[in-house]
């Protein structure tokens, strides 16, 4: 029985990484990326302070917010002022934060699935 789950041409998966890349549907990234089921874009990341302005930027004013965003924060988890979580909920989207391997394979699973899900994720 073949359990891999369809991915529809087109969809943005994370194939692989390693210490400062990402390969995204074939395409290499050597910086922050959001990944999203129909594109992936750079995440212009300034700082550890701007984590919700720059998703937001780097979305564009006009874009629809997934549900689930997965960020993942480098080689180990690390904490998100409440300040940045209030931020993420003031636009509807719920947020988990872990390191980057687990965000790439978290992602990777509920892409698939239909799921309205965008991951940011820092290199490791």
């Amino acid at each position: 029985m073949d359990i891999t789950p369809l991915i529809k041409s087109g969809q943005q998966v994370v194939e692989g990484y390693g210490v400062g890349f990402f390969r995204i549907a074939g395409k290499v990234w050597e910086q922050p990326v959001i990944v999203m089921p129909e594109e992936t874009a750079a995440w212009d990341r300034r700082n550890d302070f701007d984590w919700a302005e720059s998703f937001f930027r780097s979305l564009g004013g006009d874009a629809s917010f997934p549900e689930i965003l997965l960020i993942g924060t480098g080689a180990t988890s690390v904490m998100i002022a409440p300040e940045i979580r209030q931020a993420f909920r003031d636009k509807g989207i719920s947020i988990d934060v872990m390191d980057t391997p687990a965000a790439c394979r978290t992602y990777n699973v509920l892409m698939p699935e239909g799921r309205s899900v965008a991951a940011a994720l820092i290199p490791v």
